[in-house]
């Protein structure tokens, strides 16, 4: 068979293309095989590595095991045993028990929930600890928190509380076994510490509890959380605190004490002994991780126990609400800590616990929505400072009467401001006006506000209560996010409530301005305006239910302004009263003299500068 050229030609070509194919072929087959085995040798490095760190990890795990081994003493079975956990649980708390210490590991409150929707959960921390010290052997000690118990069964009793108990036996028959209680309905633990050879377990009879807690974050505003935070403890049939950050050395607390607890604001954890704790050393610091990590407490608690073989030491925890109500009914004072008045303003916890709280609950138990029975307090606390209202317009009403003879004796006296006063309070006596008289009433409801200022902030029927827009009443409410944060405490949102509040409080000002005489001071017009602006930074990172009352608050003053202004007082009345005022004789009182003579006194000496000017 024989071939033309172009055919030779045409096989060549298809030769040389065919070798291409495969030359290339084979060079990026080389190159996969070359990425291929470099990944199977980054993987085997890896798990070398990992080889590695299991060994060392194992290393580390047997040294601390060994370590555990010797400080165990003739507690030998303690150290050997691994965790187990163990749940009780009654209609409000599910409590995780951990044999390794034989300690509560967490504490789920069934009933109330996070931003997120998962349950509140307390003394969950991995660095959550409670232990106390033990002697092991001769010279050897060791924590409890480190030994192991063992894990009796759950006992179910009559009344429907259940029990567990975790014991830890040494070779010479001494033993600790700690023992939990929980009852229906009932945030309480109870909790109680037996020791057999109790003479030999502890030096000096002293037990040191060391109790570790890690504060988590539970609402939605972390930073305002903190500010709520504290560590408080109950001493001489009072309560104290240690704020978070607290420097220096730990708080050393030398009077016997009933109670330690770590309140954040709607829940605490709180380690109760009713025959009281003999002294302990406190602190409070803030962690380095603040992701969710509010604050961290230290406490060593020092408990004296008789010089006897065989103690029990009755212990409790409490570990749930801040409602008062609940915390009440222990009758350990532990209801003190929810903060109805505090500071310089503290007597007004009274008007809360008497006045305001009793009022609320009943209001909104017949009512679903807290927003209305806010405003139905809001009502009742108007009606109770009435009288207080009505003087004030009153005082008011009698200024706007003398306003025309006011703006007379300034137009007369110029810039002499101090001829001005002199003859300004003249006028007001002869009239029977007490200048102060719009202000007086107005300070007197200052501890209402500070009162109600408290309440709705440590309220925890408020907590997740929608209203309107504001989808927890116990936080602020939010109807625009900013993308940037406003300093000076505004935050970055923009709260409606707050505005509203800020918005009638500014129509009460312009009100009042109009209603009020002329001011000597130029600057003192400005004042009424200056107010609200102030309180749009102070009220907009403030709960949604201080703001809506003072939003209703500030509604019913403009219409009670308006009713009594137009309809109730009488100015031609009220002009006729003081012109028999002015014919009375007058009698001054010594203050007044003394101001006299003190305004005279000036009035000669500026006169001699202007005549030796």
């Amino acid at each position: 068979m024989g071939f033309d050229r172009n055919t030779v030609i045409g096989f060549a070509l298809l030769a040389i293309l065919l070798f291409g194919y495969f030359f290339y072929t084979s060079k990026t087959q080389q190159a996969q095989l070359k990425i291929e085995q470099a990944r199977k040798d980054s993987i085997a490095r890896l798990q070398q590595l990992k080889d590695t760190s299991a060994v060392v990890r194992l290393d580390s795990a047997h040294r601390d095991s060994l370590v555990h081994v010797t400080s165990a003493g003739t507690f030998i079975n303690a150290a050997n045993e691994k965790e187990q956990i163990t749940i009780l649980e009654n209609e409000l708390v599910k409590v995780s028990f951990t044999n390794k210490g034989g300690q509560i590991k967490q504490v789920e409150l069934k009933k109330y929930k996070k931003a997120d929707n998962t349950s509140v959960v307390l003394m969950n921390d991995k660095n959550n600890r409670f232990s106390y010290a033990i002697n092991t052997s001769i010279n050897q000690s060791a924590q409890t928190a480190d030994l192991v118990f063992s894990t009796n069964q759950v006992v179910k009793n009559a009344d429907g509380s259940q029990s567990i108990s975790f014991t830890t036996t040494s070779t010479d028959s001494s033993s600790i076994t700690h023992q939990f209680s929980i009852k229906p309905n009932d945030y309480m633990i109870d909790f109680i510490i037996q020791m057999n050879g109790a003479n030999r377990l502890l030096t000096q009879g002293v037990v040191h509890i060391n109790w570790e807690y890690m504060v988590h974050q539970q609402e939605q505003d972390m930073n305002y959380e903190k500010t709520q935070t504290r560590l408080y403890y109950y001493t001489n049939d009072d309560y104290d605190y240690a704020s978070i950050g607290y420097e220096g050395k730990n708080k050393k607390l030398e009077d016997p004490l009933k109670w330690i607890a770590l309140k954040q604001r709607f829940f605490n954890t709180t380690l109760i002994n009713n025959n009281n704790f003999n002294s302990a050393e406190v602190s409070v610091t803030i962690p380095s991780d603040t992701t969710h990590q509010i604050a961290h407490a230290s406490s060593t608690i020092h408990v004296k126990i008789p010089a006897v073989n065989t103690v029990s030491i009755p212990l409790q925890w409490y570990a749930g609400p801040n409602d008062y109500a609940i915390l009440k009914k222990y009758n350990t004072g532990l209801e003190t800590m929810i903060d109805l008045g505090s500071g310089i303003f503290s007597f007004v916890k009274y008007l809360n616990r008497w006045v305001i709280l009793p009022v609320f609950n009943f209001f909104s138990q017949g009512i679903n929505n807290f927003g209305w029975a806010i405003l139905l307090l809001t009502v009742f606390i108007r009606l109770l400072i009435s009288p207080l209202t009505y003087t004030s317009y009153l005082s008011g009403a009698k200024m706007k009467v003398l306003r025309p003879e006011l703006d007379a004796l300034k137009k007369k006296h110029g810039t002499n401001q101090q001829a001005y006063a002199m003859d300004q309070m003249k006028l007001f006596r002869e009239a029977g006006v007490n200048p102060l008289g719009g202000c007086i009433p107005a300070l007197l409801q200052i501890p209402i506000f500070f009162a109600l200022y408290n309440f709705f902030n440590s309220n925890i029927a408020l907590r997740g209560q929608h209203f309107l827009w504001a989808h927890d009443l116990s936080s602020y409410d939010v109807i625009f996010k900013l993308p940037f944060s406003i300093p000076l405490g505004y935050g970055d949102h923009v709260s409606l409530f707050t505005l509203t509040a800020i918005a009638t409080s500014l129509l009460i000002s312009i009100y009042s301005m109009n209603m009020t005489p002329t001011q000597a001071n130029p600057m003192m017009k400005y004042m009424p305006y200056i107010f609200p602006v102030i309180l749009l930074f102070v009220f907009n990172r403030l709960p949604s239910a201080l703001t809506w009352y003072y939003t209703v608050s500030n509604a019913i003053t403009l219409i009670l302004q308006f009713i009594i202004q137009k309809y109730i007082i009488n100015h031609d009345k009220i002009l006729a009263k003081m012109e028999i005022n002015r014919k009375k004789p007058k009698t001054k009182s010594k203050w007044q003299e003394r101001i006299e003579q003190m305004q005279e006194a000036q009035k000669k000496v500026q006169a001699l500068k202007q005549k030796k000017s």
